[in-house]
């Protein structure tokens, strides 16, 4: 009989919708040190389940989905059962976990620190991921979530910095080190690069005192009768693609599930999606004449890469609410985007 689990490390990966939490994650991968085993737990504010699809299968590596809602507030119970299977079933020597961009850290830290998890799970430093260019919107430096973010962090991995400035790297920097206490580190992490150093030499997370904000405490009377929607286990049948709606904290998503035979035009596809609102957070996982695509528009970049993912084809829209096109208007142009039988 094995050993019970005694204080497997865990690290938390927060930051703002786009920020490059994914990316950096797998590049964290990249490095892992050989015999151990890594779990990685990735909440999506949408329904759809995009970002867990960005991961290959391997042996040493479990990646675990949570589509639809906050880990924080509407699925904390989810989180707590889904940890206990994980842990027995994978023993992983590692535990990484993805919140929501719109999630909070300190709902999540109450459920790792219950007392279910005490003397199994070892909270290391919260890092939290920033991108320079979006201190430039009031919006984003008044945004309750945001800060709380950043000032619950250890440390803060500053992303996307090849497209920022020198001044905009300079400004984070800066505002940063107002706040209190101060971070144990700041690094540049282009391209999601960051060493693993950071991670293996963490310290243990100290009991921070912080609440989550007013509209995630709001959120959790609703979660006790939250109900998963089964949609990300069906598969869809051709020419009926499964679309999934969803909304709360101020945001609303939109996705859709199509078969993997179907084929989109890569050219049309990808004009179609350039030209959604620039606000909107565009993800997906597509079948296209040029092969399987992963498509990510963040902040008004757009990337495009090879994907090992072929189970089926899926996109997500997230925006602020009542920012999102109108689903079946839009779900009819991207019909058009496919190509023949």
């Amino acid at each position: 009989m094995p050993a019970p689990l005694a204080n497997v490390p865990v690290h938390l990966v927060t930051g703002f919708l786009g920020s490059g939490k994914s990316t950096l994650i797998r590049r964290l991968i990249e490095q892992k040190p050989n015999g151990e085993r890594w779990a990685v737990v990735i909440n999506e504010f949408g329904r759809v389940g995009i970002d867990q699809a960005m991961f290959a299968e391997r042996d040493d590596l479990v990646v675990k989905g949570l589509p639809g809602g906050c880990l924080c507030c509407q699925l904390a119970f989810v989180l707590q059962a889904s940890l206990v299977n994980l842990l027995h079933r994978h023993r992983p020597d590692r535990l990484i976990i993805e919140p929501s961009g719109l999630g909070h850290p300190a709902g999540l830290l109450d459920v790792l620190r219950g007392e279910g998890f005490a003397g199994v799970l070892d909270v290391r430093d919260i890092i939290a991921l920033l991108d320079p260019r979006r201190l430039d919107d009031s919006r984003a430096r008044d945004h309750e979530t945001f800060r709380d973010q950043l000032a619950m962090a250890d440390g803060v991995a500053l992303t996307m910095t090849d497209l920022a400035t020198r001044e905009q790297r300079e400004a984070a920097r800066a505002w940063l080190g107002e706040f209190w206490p101060p971070k144990r580190w700041i690094a540049e992490a282009p391209h999601g690069a960051l060493p693993l150093s950071l991670l293996l030499d963490s310290r243990r997370h100290a009991r921070t005192t912080g609440a989550a904000s007013s509209v995630h405490q709001a959120a959790r009377p609703a979660a006790a009768n939250l109900v998963l929607d089964e949609v990300a286990c069906r598969e869809p049948a051709p020419g009926r693609p499964l679309r999934e709606e969803g909304a709360s904290l101020g945001h609303a998503t939109l996705g859709w599930r199509w078969h993997a035979a179907e084929v989109f035009d890569l050219d049309r596809v990808t004009t179609l999606l350039g030209a959604l609102p620039a606000g909107l957070r565009v993800k997906g996982e597509l079948n296209t004449t040029e092969g399987w695509k992963l498509y990510n528009r963040a902040e008004g970049t757009v990337s495009l890469s090879d994907t090992a993912w072929r189970r089926d084809s899926r996109l997500e829209l997230i925006g602020e609410a009542g920012s999102l096109p109108a689903a079946e208007a839009l779900e009819a142009k991207l019909a058009e985007c496919l190509t023949p039988k």
